[in-house]
């Protein structure tokens, strides 16, 4: 378990002690999420992932019937003619 202290501006700012964003990974422009659980707070990282990642994630509904098969039904659900 990794423990820092720091203080907290008249802003209402905290600078995450560089061990603490070592060990969490966090660089600049990462997001954390605050948790508040009775008189106690977590920081959780949101680190980006690509949206690839995310493939096979979910089961398929149906098989994958092709890029072109996809626009004409996208196209006929927007009321348009062919492609």
């Amino acid at each position: 378990m990794s423990t820092s202290i720091a203080t907290i501006t008249s802003r209402g700012r905290v600078t995450i002690p560089k061990r603490i964003r070592q060990a969490l990974n966090l660089s600049d422009s990462d997001r954390v999420l605050f948790v508040v659980e009775g008189d106690k707070a977590m920081l959780i990282p949101l680190h980006r992932r690509p949206l690839a990642s995310f493939r096979g994630a979910l089961p398929a509904t149906r098989p994958y019937p092709g890029l072109e098969a996809i626009r004409q039904e996208i196209y006929e659900r927007k009321g348009q003619s062919d492609v």
